[in-house]
């Protein structure tokens, strides 16, 4: 890990003082001041992108679609990060148009139920009933019938379980899960980064408990695996996964271990850890270099698009 964070990041987080913690508003005011802070940034242009909606377990699930091409291709499925509370298609636009560009592939963003007005597992149910829709649906979206699953923070937890959930219960054959410093720990569980870099960095400590707090309704669920993928006990059977991690994020270690998780139970993994970034930056793509890069390596991670013509 770099000794301070890249000067781009730096120069983020002085601008960032002047504005309150989200911890520190009401739900309503959090969800506002992010949607402000995303929606200054201008995605990549596509073939094309169309919203609709698809069935779930309690109403329609809106998707959004990147159509990336005029032919048949894989789809990765995106579920957005933002604690479970914060966050929609249009805060992640970007990223998915950039991941739609750089693998080749579909795209379907998945606006899942927030928290606190749906707490677990109505995310996850979403994520879950979307990504079998995408699975039956194939022509629906142009695919090839290749899936593939990611997300950042909050979307990376979405990602990993909608992949144990599809291992455990004989779901939709997932090619890849690319997960984006991804929460993957229950509350009761400690790590180095938490002490390290939990004020200061974006992603504070007391952030990460106000997410928790409206993203639990009961303690009864603390123990999911799930939810808190690093209590599962065997890895074996799950899709290849992508694993990135940041060097200034609280979330930092147990990101890292999960991939050393998955690894040591035979799962393949990509893991690369960006030393001098901080949680979030796949979405400053108009501010840090990185950002970019980190799109490029996500997608040359997945399988190729097309094998005859290659990506």
């Amino acid at each position: 890990m770099a000794e301070e964070p890249h000067p781009q990041v730096v120069e983020i987080l002085e601008r960032m003082e002047a504005l309150p913690s989200l911890h520190e508003l009401s739900t309503e005011d959090a969800r506002a001041q992010y949607d402000e802070l995303r929606a200054g940034q201008e995605g990549e242009p596509v073939e094309s992108v169309a919203d609709r909606s698809v069935p779930g377990p309690d109403g329609e699930i809106p998707i959004r679609h990147y159509h990336v091409a005029d032919e048949p291709r894989p789809v990765l499925v995106y579920y957005h990060g933002g604690g479970f509370v914060i966050g929609n298609r249009d805060t992640h636009d970007p990223i998915c148009r950039a991941l739609a560009n750089a693998t080749g592939y579909h795209v379907v963003s998945v606006e899942y139920r927030l928290a606190p007005e749906h707490p677990f597992p109505a995310p996850m149910e979403d994520a879950y009933a979307a990504t079998e829709w995408v699975a039956d649906n194939a022509d629906a979206v142009d695919g090839t019938g290749s899936l593939v699953v990611a997300g950042d923070s909050a979307g990376g937890n979405l990602a990993a379980g909608v992949a144990l959930l599809a291992r455990d219960y004989d779901g939709p054959e997932i090619a890849r899960q690319l997960l984006v410093h991804p929460v993957v720990s229950a509350e009761f569980q400690e790590f180095e980064s938490y002490e390290e870099n939990g004020e200061g960095y974006l992603l504070e400590t007391e952030t990460r408990q106000w997410f928790a707090e409206r993203y639990l309704d009961s303690r009864l669920h603390a123990r999911n695996e799930y939810r808190a993928q690093l209590l599962v006990d065997e890895y074996d059977g799950l899709p290849p996964a992508t694993v990135l991690t940041a060097g200034f994020d609280p979330l930092r270690d147990e990101g890292n271990r999960y991939a050393d998780r998955l690894a040591a139970d035979g799962v393949d993994v990509a893991h690369r850890e960006y030393g001098d970034m901080i949680h979030g930056f796949l979405g400053l793509l108009d501010m840090v270099d990185a950002a970019e890069e980190a799109i490029e390596w996500l997608a040359s991670t997945v399988p190729d698009p097309d094998p005859d013509l290659g990506s």
